[in-house]
């Protein structure tokens, strides 16, 4: 499969209740290669209706779902990380084909979507639950128990991997779902839909309605049913989306936006600093909503680092997204190509200096490619240090000292992640507590460890998934309060 002479025409359907069906809707979307812009497919304009119906199917499985053993429900989310496994290539080629994301990165996103569910399969029979002895009068103890039906919004830039992330712990919990994939990249969903049927997962459970936010995604955010909704996206999106569910008391989680910056201290081993930077900057085609979009250099080493990281970005290299050699492929749409140039463009304007790319690549002139960039000598009032552009777009910029580093980290409305690089342990214990971001990392890239809670501070969201955290959220938490004698109740009414 090469991305430039691949040519396919998918029609997708939504899956209802176990099958495939077509929308009430006649009106369809295309999808497209975003190495030649190709049109690969369709999928439906999903309407208020077949919202209504994904959501009374997942209702009327949710009575049987929630009652199944935990140790069934457990080896029935094996059975799909298994067959992820099984079909890891196609996924792999699939997720690469309507992402652009080249494949040796598709491949690890899929081994990825396969331990979400092993890992919430083995965590739900691990559950703990608290008790709480009151001397000898009582006994408190908590439980969880499933909610209803989700709704799940997932982004375009990883889709596959995202959708698991959210799938895997809501059936976990007991909990039925209806997901929303973004319009761009449907195609891994639907192929996620046949494993789940191979797999066994009852009619019902699992769900799918494709279409736009604001036919099918407000539909679902808005229905009175749907009790929970976990949103990865656009902050300004994640917004609107609050304000349609807050007149049915929804439970959200918002995994919003990012501007995260990497923090490079004079101490630090800078070659490791340096691959660490490089790779959350430009792999996943700059996508991504913890990129290290900023790097924040201290002085006495600043033209030292960007020299070593001009020279490595000039050689990353771009191309067709199914050739194993390619690290950076193209952006996923026109318009979000233009977008990220808009941006290039703005930064140009503002007076940051243009090191290295900026533009097409030469000899690329189909697709949405673009050329790995790096601005230096940035400012805090520049767009480009303050806005997301989700894109492979780098701005390296000088601190003084501390003090000033964590100024300048925190000066954003965003605060999903932070990366710090230091070999002096107590200060970098400093950062990280004064830092806003949800998530930091000391003298590594994004490392996931899945027990730990994942989300943002700020603008970056609101809620945490992961381990314990994620049944948290796709659990109630119910306390029972046992009495163990007879203590004394007051009496009213009694002469």
């Amino acid at each position: 499969m090469n991305a430039f002479n691949y040519t396919v025409s998918e029609y997708l359907r939504n899956f209802i209740n176990g099958e495939f069906v077509d929308s009430n809707s006649k009106e369809r979307f295309e999808f497209l290669n975003p190495s030649n812009n190709k049109i690969l497919g369709t999928i439906p304009a999903g309407s208020e209706k077949d919202v209504d119906m994904a959501v009374k199917a997942a209702r009327k499985a949710f009575e049987s779902w929630r009652n199944m053993s935990m140790s069934k429900r457990s080896e029935m989310l094996h059975e799909v990380a298994r067959l992820i496994r099984k079909y890891k290539e196609e996924l792999a080629r699939i997720e690469t084909l309507n992402v652009g994301i080249p494949i040796s990165q598709t491949r690890s996103q899929v081994e990825r979507a396969a331990e979400n569910f092993d890992f919430f399969a083995d965590m739900l029979t691990k559950l703990s639950e608290e008790v709480y002895v009151d001397d000898d009068k009582f006994i408190n103890y908590v439980i969880r128990s499933p909610i209803g039906v989700a709704g799940l919004i997932t982004p375009w830039n990883t889709p596959l991997m995202l959708e698991t992330w959210k799938i895997a712990p809501c059936l976990a919990a007991g909990d039925t779902c209806v997901l929303k994939p973004a319009e761009w990249t449907p195609m891994s969903a639907n192929k996620l839909a046949e494993i789940m049927q191979e797999a066994g997962i009852p009619a019902g459970v699992f769900n799918i309605v494709h279409g736009i936010g604001e036919l099918s995604g407000a539909a679902l955010v808005a229905h009175p049913y749907v009790r929970l909704i976990s949103f990865t996206g656009e902050t300004v999106t994640g917004m609107e989306i609050m304000r349609n569910g807050a007149s049915t008391l929804k439970r959200f989680s918002m995994e919003l936006g990012g501007k995260n910056p990497a923090i490079i201290f004079a101490d630090a081993d800078l070659k490791r600093a340096l691959d660490a930077v490089i790779f959350m900057a430009y792999s996943l085609n700059g996508e991504r909503c913890t990129a290290n979009s900023r790097v924040l250099i201290e002085e006495s080493v600043y033209d030292e680092f960007l020299s070593m990281l001009a020279e490595r970005v000039e050689k990353i290299r771009i191309g067709d997204p199914f050739d194993e050699r390619t690290e950076l492929g193209p952006l996923v749409r026109p318009e979000h190509w233009q977008r990220v140039k808009n941006y290039i463009d703005i930064g140009i304007k503002e007076g940051a200096k243009l090191l290295y790319g900026g533009d097409r690549p030469k000899g690329f002139d189909e697709g949405n490619y673009l050329s790995p960039t790096l601005f230096a000598d940035g400012n805090s009032e520049m767009k480009i240090f303050k806005e997301e552009i989700f894109g492979p777009v780098l701005l390296a910029m000088k601190f003084k000292n501390e003090e000033e580093a964590i100024s300048l980290a925190n000066d954003v409305v965003y605060g999903l992640t932070a990366y710090i690089w230091t070999k002096d342990v107590e200060r970098a214990n400093r950062l990280a507590q004064a830092i806003e971001a949800g998530m930091i990392w000391i003298n590594s890239h994004n490392v996931r460890d899945l027990r730990t809670p994942f989300g943002g501070a700020k603008y970056s969201g609101i809620g945490r998934e992961g381990g314990k955290y994620s049944f948290d959220f796709y659990m109630e938490t119910k306390t029972v309060q046992v009495a163990l004698g007879r203590h004394k109740i007051p009496t009213f009414g009694v002469i």
